[in-house]
């Protein structure tokens, strides 16, 4: 956001120059990213000397408090411990006999009105706050308030609209100004539209509004968007002569709703959305009015009485419910224990006091009626502090410490590391993780990290669990929490292919959610993707990544594991493709999944070559320990190799064949291995369509002595019988 320092000094006037006070403010966080000179500084009476600046201001999204003119000159007020001007708008009374009790902003009576304001919706709007101001002269503003909005890039329009953005960039409160006369039924209610409403908003839209949508209405219809904006039928125009001017305390959430699903975002919103200033209503009110009266008369100036000007009726301030701040206890030791430095209590209690915070000293003496210089507070105190309404991102005891810690200065921190008296103690699973790690990148995959939300459609698309979803998305595609790392990692490889990056291999480790029950159920994953062509060597060409790739690569990581037994099934999530597929079980647990992308799903991405994907439910995988490397010598005696033609049903697989034969228990049976398969499809071979023949090779060696040959007949016996068991028939 742009700020002016010509403005800030309307408030304080701090003893450097402009661009020394831009470092003082980057230094305390309010980051001051650049400034420049406008070349319109020069023009017209009360502009300024033409040497004026403009600072370019990062505000973070969490500090709506210095989004504003005055509320930098707050800041600015804490970092040299000078006072800040108040804000107090004189109002010109009317000499009428109809005037209110009680005296207005600027000390003097002002006319009451009978105009009415009903909240109907206390959770979306706490407080509104207005004033009608009679007797206007619609125009161009006064040179000095259109140099000021032309230094911070905003278009002057009319001295009334000029007005409300005029006190939107100095008190940083959003107000609107209504054409009275237009207002129908002699009241604003403050509600939720209904079903099928439409307004016709400033910017010339018609609006097709939800019940959800908060409005501010007069008796018979909508007339402005609550926090965003206001109406096209009640604008203000060069005929308007009366004028309700509005300031209010919206819900964040409401406005953000509204914002969202209308596609509309302002200034007013985007302060309303992250929490406006509760107490500030009634002196932004007042400010717009003082300043309406000033400009939007008959004269040309506030200070002559004997002019014609505008009248100020009386404030009206409906109050459907108080947003408290909260009241924390701050301990002067916690502050030397996070900050690393011993800050004097009196030191504390003063740049708190300058942020507006009332503070009160052990004693119960507020800080402000300690006398000049105040007296020493006891070391090793503490401070009850009262947060003030517009500090909406200070909640707890350590807000309070960054708020010490940035005003007396980071650079004034000792640059030393804090004691620590204990051993970093390893997380349970860091090992294995750190494991999985190093030998995907010695694979050849290159670490990625995707977006942890996902739209609802992928979480269908990717799992069969209940998606998590979230209460105020940035977006329709990021609506849920993610239940699989699938989508991301296929999202990521999209990204590759549409920039001609053809041969892409990633991996990523996070977690993933989804509902069980009443609550979020959080769990481990780790998954991998690749296309395009992997391998080859100075002497060969890469050749094109295939399932077998992936499966080869996934055994490598399994093998990293203790298991018992470990086999492959056809057993896979709807994502992948139903007959270049697998899933991992190792004894008996599914462990991981993984094949080419359904090609359905490879269609809606627009993917142009195959895809392969895994998924490892490193939860599952975790709960067996690391494998060991264990030295055996190199046996001195000779092994003997066997090989066993065999036909079998296409359904029995190879992990059952070797499950068999595991079964046998043969000591010396070191390797049990397919060499060779034909498949009946295959138009070369005289296998039937509905088998396959395969030749396994089974090697014997013995650790202690040479094998006989009626000891290695043996067990060839053995296996045959196994195998037959299973249906399979000897070839000869």
């Amino acid at each position: 956001m742009k700020i002016s320092p010509t403005w800030i000094r309307d408030f304080i006037n701090p003893p450097v120059d402009d661009r020394k006070l831009a470092e003082d403010l980057t230094a305390t966080g309010t980051a001051i990213e650049g400034f420049y000179q406008p070349q319109q500084a020069n023009s017209g009476p009360g502009s300024g000397d033409g040497n004026e600046l403009v600072y370019e201001a990062e505000v973070t999204t969490n500090r709506v408090d210095a989004m504003n003119h005055y509320g930098i000159a707050r800041e600015v007020s804490a970092i040299y411990d000078l006072d800040l001007k108040p804000i107090a708008p004189k109002l010109l009374g009317a000499s009428t006999p109809a005037t209110a009790k009680a005296a207005g902003a600027g000390g003097s009576a002002q006319p009451v009105s009978d105009f009415k304001i009903e909240i109907e919706d206390a959770q979306g709007c706490a407080r509104y706050t207005a004033r009608i101001v009679r007797n206007v002269k619609v125009g161009p503003s006064p040179e000095h308030i259109v140099h000021r909005l032309e230094l911070i890039d905003q278009r002057s329009i009319s001295n009334v609209a000029d007005a409300t953005n005029y006190v939107l960039n100095e008190l940083g409160q959003p107000t609107h100004a209504f054409d009275l006369d237009k207002l129908q039924g002699g009241k604003i209610v403050v509600r939720r539209a209904r079903e099928g409403e439409v307004l016709k908003t400033l910017d010339g839209v018609e609006r097709k509004l939800n019940t959800h949508d908060l409005v501010i209405a007069d008796a018979f219809r909508a007339v402005a968007l609550a926090g965003i904006m206001g109406g096209f039928d009640t604008m203000i125009t060069e005929q308007t002569r009366n004028v309700l001017i509005e300031s209010a305390w919206f819900d964040p959430a409401a406005i953000r709703h509204t914002s969202r699903h209308l596609g509309m975002h302002t200034d007013a919103s985007h302060r309303f959305e992250r929490g406006a200033d509760f107490g500030n209503t009634p002196l932004a009110c007042a400010r717009v009015a003082e300043l309406v009266q000033q400009t939007a008369g008959g004269c040309a100036s506030i200070e002559s009485p004997s002019a014609a000007h505008p009248v100020v009726e009386a404030e009206i301030d409906a109050l459907a419910r108080r947003v408290e701040r909260p009241q924390l206890h701050l301990r002067q030791r916690e502050v030397q224990r996070i900050l690393g430095v011993d800050i004097p209590g009196n030191e504390i209690a003063r740049i708190l006091s300058r942020l507006g915070f009332q503070v009160t000293t052990p004693g119960n003496l507020a800080v402000d009626s300690l006398p000049q210089p105040a007296k020493a507070v006891p070391a090793g105190a503490e401070f009850v502090v009262e947060v003030p309404t517009w500090r909406l991102d200070v909640d707890r005891e350590i807000d309070l410490i960054e708020e010490v810690g940035r005003i007396y200065g980071y650079l004034k921190l000792p640059n030393t590391l804090p004691a620590f008296a204990g051993a970093v103690i390893p997380l349970p699973n860091a090992e294995k993780q750190a494991t999985l790690r190093q030998r995907l990148l010695a694979l050849g995959y290159n670490e990625s990290i995707s977006s942890t939300f996902i739209s609802a459609e992928e979480v269908r698309a990717y799992s069969t669990g209940q998606p998590v979803r979230l209460e105020n998305p940035l977006s329709e595609e990021a609506a849920c929490m993610r239940s699989s790392l699938v989508p991301g990692m296929v999202n990521q490889i999209a990204y590759n292919l549409n920039r001609g990056n053809t041969d892409v291999k990633l991996f990523e480790a996070g977690d993933i959610f989804e509902m069980v029950g009443e609550r979020v159920d959080e769990k481990r994953s780790i998954a991998f993707v690749a296309t395009g062509a992997v391998g080859g060597s100075l002497h060969g060409k890469p050749e094109a990544y295939t399932f077998y790739d992936m499966k080869g690569d996934l055994e490598a990581l399994l093998s990293q594991f203790e298991h018992g037994t470990l086999y492959f099934d056809q057993h896979t999530p709807a994502y992948l493709h139903p007959g270049g597929s697998a899933r991992a079980v190792m004894d008996g647990t599914m462990v991981a999944r993984f094949g080419q992308v359904h090609p359905d799903l490879a269609t809606a991405r627009k993917l142009r070559q195959p895809v392969y994907v895994a998924e490892i439910l490193v939860e599952r995988l975790f709960q067996r320990e690391l494998r060991q490397p264990n030295y055996r010598p190199v046996p001195r005696f000779p092994a003997v190799d066997r090989d066993f033609s065999f036909l079998f049903d296409a359904a029995v697989v190879f992990e059952r064949i070797q499950q068999a034969v595991e079964a046998l228990g043969i000591p010396e049976l070191r390797e049990f291995r397919p060499v060779e398969i034909l498949r009946g499809e295959q138009s070369s071979t005289n296998v039937p369509s509905n088998k396959y023949a395969i030749l396994l090779r089974a090697r014997f060696q013995s650790a202690e002595r040479t094998l006989r040959d009626d000891e290695v007949a043996g067990w060839a016996q053995q296996i045959i019988r196994s195998l037959e068991a299973l249906g399979g028939k000897l070839r000869g």
